[in-house]
């Protein structure tokens, strides 16, 4: 491999509980009732729209037609609150940074996602234009265009590229990209991925650090 891309929730860094909290707050300003951590953690992936909607469905109530804007009202004051890395990332980071090229491919938006990697001091892995977010000019994953975009950015081949993620739109993207994919176990997407649409080339971690097997 010459370039590892990294989805950032749920791979990169344990968002849940401020994700969680968000949505529950906001559920309970509209008068839902709130979801356990784990719902929320199987509703993340598709971006913040898809979250909102898919939150106010499970609980059971319209969605008003604010909601969304509220949700990052509510998330952007409180990104950093209980998000922190999952243990041996900044080693894996440290490691890979050292012998080839690594970027970030998200569906959360770009400010959001810097924000998080300066204030975990993880920014520092990653060139100013290795970071992708889910408004940008590409469209969201599981579309493999910002995928494709980095890999020709870093002037690799898809088949030197691992992408590692942690829920279906991880995977979905690195089968349209025709890279590697590598699928977070310990990641919150994982629990909700349809096992059934992996195949043998899928790589399963257990722990961050299991990257460098991988390789």
């Amino acid at each position: 491999m010459r370039l590892v891309v990294f989805d950032l929730d749920g791979t990169l860094v344990d968002s849940l509980q401020d994700l969680a909290e968000s949505a529950n707050e906001l559920l309970s300003e509209c008068g839902a009732p709130r979801l356990p951590q784990e719902t929320v953690g199987s509703l993340v992936g598709d971006g913040a729209a898809t979250l909102v909607a898919k939150a106010f469905v499970t609980a059971g109530m319209p969605q008003p037609p604010e909601a969304l804007e509220r949700f990052l009202n509510l998330y952007n004051g409180r990104l950093l609150r209980f998000t922190k890395p999952y243990q041996g990332v900044r080693e894996l980071l440290d490691t890979l940074s050292r012998q080839l090229k690594v970027a970030v491919l998200t569906n959360k938006p770009l400010a959001s996602t810097r924000f998080i990697l300066d204030g975990l001091d993880l920014s520092r892995f990653f060139g100013p234009n290795d970071v992708i977010g889910g408004d940008g000019p590409f469209p969201r994953k599981p579309d493999p265009s910002g995928l494709l975009h980095l890999v020709s950015q870093a002037d690799v081949d898809p088949g030197e590229t691992l992408l590692v993620g942690d829920s279906v739109y991880d995977w979905r993207t690195a089968v349209a990209a025709r890279t590697r994919g590598a699928l977070a176990r310990y990641g919150f997407g994982f629990r909700t991925l349809p096992l059934d649409e992996l195949d043998a080339s899928a790589v399963l971690l257990d722990h961050p650090l299991d990257v460098l097997k991988a390789l």
